[in-house]
This record gives structure tokens, C-alpha cells and sequence, in this order.
């Protein structure tokens, strides 16, 4: 049976206090300078690389640490703790595992090492197409055979860092849908260096948050054929295989939102005085922010019991959807309070909570819609007619 740690362990108090280290270096006005001119945040990401953070899950026969999820989480918890974003990179994270559980040993070699080090970026995870969102099986890119290649054809949209990235992750159609044996079959994953690629276009898209969101388009691109990850037509089992990594980590990046709302609020409040006592001191004020706080610290206890199941090897999909959907929620209801505590502050640009709160809004839609989370957990956990 798997023990739930409640503390964290010498080694993961360590890796907190490096990350929270290069935070520091990178305070809110680094981060508002970017969201302006909407910048990737390249000298972050390249001293992350360079500490070994985003290397942190390869593991070590491959040039990586080697950690288990959790302390990949703790990675990601203590970027967003300190006002930063992690969205920037935290895709390189759960993106490699598709291809250290799937892929060969001479496309490990090739890649997994070079990733480790920064002289090659995955950044990008191409999936979700203009009427295939939640919805992946209704997606249309397709893939052809010919020789020793494949043709692919076909448009993906909001997909981030695909500017930043060198290689890609795509799932595109191997098999028309109307001929595929099973619903979850005739999608493949591929795994490509997208540089200079011939009939590939990537045209940005301005988002409400700094995010270098793009929509891709394939026009007879070819790459080669050992491009493909395991076996064609098992595409979406091996992503939905790393989806319980991604919640995880996800969900991390938001309990480190939620931390530094309520850290913010909680200040603020103690020192804003109107009417003759500091505002925290009212309970319309003081209520919410420890509603808030409380939401937070169950959302990490829920992300803590799923990371010891994976790292486990045991079965963690409800506890991993769980704690997307607890973490996200907390973190919105976080950010609420701060906004409504500082008043007309929370607007203004030099206090990074606008920032901060735009962002956090993401997660209650992507990388999973929470309303699917509900609809997971009531199907599969409950055991209540499916619904979708």
C-alpha cells in the first residue's frame, strides 16, 4: 500500500530552495516586461536548463536526474510560488514521457539526452485542431505512409511554444476514422525536428495570456518515417498513457498560483488600514482569502497522494484528475480574494496580480476542460452513466 508523505524530504526542501533561487532572479518585473511585448521568456527557461530543472524527470542513463514526478511537481509549484510561469517550459516535462515509455532505444538515445542538456527544445505538443478540442478522436490531421516517409496534412490550433520548440510531438490520423476497427484507434504519435521544415507554417495567435499560442499548418509535409513513436494506430493510448503526469504537474503549477495569491492577500490586508484598523481585520476580507488558503492546502494534499501513486506504478488517474480540477479551482478562488482585497490595486499592472489571475484562468480550461474532470470522476470513479 502505497504511505502518503505529509512532509517533504530533505533533498525536495533543497530542490525548492534552488528553484526559488533563480525565482528571484526573475522577479515581477521581469515577468510584466515579457507579458507586454509578449516575449518568451528565453533567459528563464536557459537557466532552468542549465541547473538541470527541466531535465529533472529524463532519466540518468539518458543525461538526466532521474527524479520522481513529485519533485518535478515541486519544480513547477515553486516557479508559480515565486510569480513566475512555468507554462514556458512545463511541457518538456510530461511531453518526453510518451517517448521514454514508448519510443525506441535509438530514438531515446537520440533525443532524451540532447533534451537533457538544452541543446534541443520540446516544447511543443501538437493535438488539439480547430474542431477537435476535448474531443480527440474527432481530429483530422492525417499522416500517409509513402516509402520512407510520411505526409502529413492538416491544421492544429493553440498550440504554445512551437516557435521556441526544435522538435514536435504530434498526433495526426494514420487511418480514416470511418475505417478504424475501434473508437481509440488509427491516431500516431510522431516525434520530428521541425526546423526547416517544407509546407510548415506556424502563425501566432494573441492570447489573453503570454503563452507564444500558435495555429499550425501542415501542407504536405514530409518527415521520416522513424519519426514514429511505437506502433501507428496506438497513438492516442500511448497520450492518454501520459495524461495522469501531465494533471499532476499541471495541477502544481496552480497550487504554486494559489500560494502566492493568498501570500499577497494575506500581506496586503494586514497592512492596508481604512477606517482606523488593517482591512484583513474585517471578516468580508478575511474570510475568503482562508477559504481560499484552505482550498489550496487540500488541493496539494490531493496532488501529493496522486504523485505517490505514480511514482508507485499504481493506478492514478482519479486522483491525478482530482487534483488538476481541486488545483485549479483553488487557485481561481485564490486569485478572487486577492483582486477583491487590494481593491482597484489588483487592476493595476505593477502589482502582477492581473497577470497572475489571467493566467490562472487557464487551467480551469486546459490542458483538460474541469467540466470532463467532473464528467471522469462521475463515469469512472462513481460509476454513473457516461455522459459524454
Amino acid at each position: 500500500m502505497t504511505t502518503l508523505p505529509l512532509t517533504l524530504t530533505d533533498d525536495q526542501r533543497a530542490l525548492k530552495a534552488g528553484v526559488a533561487e533563480i525565482g528571484k532572479r526573475y522577479p515581477g518585473e521581469y515577468w510584466r516586461e515579457l507579458d507586454a511585448k509578449r516575449e518568451y521568456p528565453e533567459a528563464f527557461v536557459n537557466e532552468l536548463t542549465r541547473n538541470g530543472y527541466l531535465g529533472a524527470l529524463i532519466p540518468t542513463e539518458y543525461g538526466g536526474a532521474g527524479l520522481p514526478i513529485m519533485d518535478g511537481a515541486l519544480i513547477l509549484q515553486t516557479i508559480h510560488e515565486h510569480g513566475g510561469n512555468a507554462a514556458a517550459c512545463h511541457a518538456q516535462m510530461y511531453i518526453m514521457g510518451t517517448l521514454l515509455r514508448h519510443g525506441s532505444e535509438a530514438q531515446k538515445k537520440k533525443y532524451l539526452p540532447k533534451i537533457a542538456t538544452g541543446d534541443l527544445r520540446l516544447q511543443a505538443f501538437g493535438v488539439t485542431e480547430p474542431n477537435a478540442g476535448s474531443d480527440t478522436m474527432m481530429l483530422q490531421t492525417t499522416a500517409i505512409r509513402q516509402g520512407d516517409r510520411y505526409v502529413v496534412n492538416g491544421q492544429k490550433m493553440f498550440i504554445s511554444r512551437a516557435m521556441q520548440s526544435d522538435l514536435m510531438l504530434l498526433l495526426a490520423r494514420t487511418t480514416p476514422r470511418d475505417k478504424a476497427k475501434k473508437r481509440g484507434e488509427g491516431l500516431s504519435v510522431f516525434l520530428f525536428d521541425i526546423r526547416n521544415l517544407k509546407g510548415f507554417e506556424i502563425r501566432p495567435l494573441r492570447m489573453m495570456m503570454n503563452h507564444s499560442t500558435n495555429a499550425l499548418f501542415f501542407d504536405n509535409v514530409e518527415i521520416p518515417a522513424d519519426s514514429l513513436i511505437g506502433e501507428e494506430g496506438k497513438g492516442f493510448h500511448y497520450i492518454l498513457d501520459g495524461m495522469n503526469a501531465e494533471r499532476i504537474l499541471v495541477a502544481s503549477e496552480s497550487i504554486g498560483d494559489g500560494h502566492w495569491f493568498v501570500e499577497k492577500a494575506v500581506a496586503y490586508s494586514s497592512q492596508r488600514v481604512i477606517f482606523g484598523k488593517p482591512i484583513g481585520a474585517n471578516q468580508g476580507v478575511q474570510f475568503p482569502i482562508a477559504k481560499a488558503h484552505m482550498a489550496v492546502e487540500c488541493a496539494e494534499l490531493m496532488r501529493n497522494k496522486a504523485a505517490a501513486l505514480f511514482d508507485a506504478g499504481e493506478p492514478c488517474g482519479p486522483e491525478a484528475n482530482m487534483a488538476k480540477y481541486l488545483a485549479a479551482e483553488a487557485a481561481w478562488e485564490a486569485g478572487n480574494a486577492c483582486i477583491d482585497c487590494h481593491g482597484g490595486y489588483g487592476y493595476a499592472e505593477e502589482y502582477d496580480i492581473e497577470r497572475k489571475f489571467r493566467e490562472s484562468r487557464l487551467y480551469k480550461t486546459a490542458p483538460v476542460n474541469n467540466n470532463l474532470v467532473l464528467a471522469y470522476v462521475g463515469q469512472h470513479v462513481l460509476g454513473m452513466p457516461r455522459s459524454y
